[in-house]
């Protein structure tokens, strides 16, 4: 009797899984929602959003593995206590969102956002170039993402910092953690980049308070999470010149209405949630070396912690 391993996300990618189990791991019966077989023989799903009852659905679920690098649209209380839950944790994701933290800090280091802005205005008006070693880079969240931004943003000569909840280690990087150490992470820092997970702790983070403790005119890059961002108190933020430019890949809710200030905001460049995608053959290959890892007793590669929420 084969082990049913079940994809429900967008079919387009599942289908691409499909070959790669099909190649990799043909004793196992790849199935693509909503054609489950049998329920009882379903041990593995990869999930966006799990279907609900997943304890009485599919009596042997032993492992939920989440097809994105987010786990913050798991409604963890609903999820069977003792379900190993697994972030996606691929290379795709990562070189995507180095390239776009790249992009964002260093158009905001070079004044680009004042540039287009002299453009539309006919205006042709040099401006100060700094190095980028006198442009302080600070990065919120120091998890496998922030750490490879953190490694190119070094080989640029920025000075770089980081901070998280929990101590870390990072070459070349000035690292701060806990509450404690935010205000002298946040006051040497001007460009700031948000890479938090989401959870109860780091919902409306982004505020005026945080803004308040920054450098006059520092940059935000956030490509967190929207519900992280007080909104009025970025828009507040930047009237009053504390941020001076912003760049979102991440609203509260997506899209964002049509009326909404951000959309026409001067100082805003607004990307509709694309800094990293998760490339689905490089995923396929990440979650098949889990069920490997999980099958001979090791630690699997992005398995939750609970208690933290990511």
């Amino acid at each position: 009797m084969k082990t049913t391993f079940l994809y429900k996300s967008d079919p387009a990618r599942g289908r691409l899984w499909a070959d790669v189990f099909r190649r990799r791991a043909p004793d196992i019966d790849f199935r693509i929602w909503p054609d489950i077989g049998d329920p009882a023989q379903v041990r593995f799903l990869a999930a966006w959003e799990p279907p609900d009852d997943l304890a009485t659905r599919f009596p042997d679920l032993q492992v939920l593995f989440s097809s994105g690098a987010g786990v913050d649209q798991f409604d963890f209380a609903s999820l069977p206590p003792a379900l190993p839950v697994v972030r996606m944790v691929e290379p795709g994701i990562v070189r995507g969102m180095v390239e776009y933290v790249t992009h964002a800090v260093l158009g905001l280091h070079r004044d680009m956002p004042q540039y287009r802005r002299q453009q539309q205005e006919g205006l042709w008006k040099p401006l100060t170039v700094r190095p980028a070693s006198e442009r302080r880079i600070g990065v919120l969240g120091l998890g496998s993402l922030g750490q490879a931004v953190l490694a190119q943003l070094v080989a640029l000569g920025f000075d770089c910092a980081g901070w998280s909840r929990s101590r870390h280690a990072v070459d070349g990087v000035q690292c701060h953690a806990g509450a404690d150490e935010l205000p002298a992470f946040l006051a040497r820092t001007d460009i700031l980049v948000c890479l938090l997970p989401l959870t109860d702790s780091t919902r409306g983070f982004l505020d005026a308070r945080l803004f308040s403790l920054l450098p006059p005119g520092a940059g935000l890059v956030h490509v967190g999470r929207g519900p992280q961002l007080v909104d009025a108190d970025l828009l507040g933020a930047l009237a009053s010149g504390q941020i001076g430019d912003a760049v979102l890949d991440v609203t509260d809710p997506e899209p964002l209405p049509p009326e909404h200030d951000f959309w026409r905001h001067p100082r805003i460049q607004l990307t509709p949630h694309i800094a990293s995608m998760t490339q689905p053959l490089s995923a396929a290959e990440v979650v098949l070396d889990n069920l490997a890892r999980f099958e001979a007793g090791k630690p699997m590669v992005g398995l939750v912690d609970r208690a933290r929420g990511y």
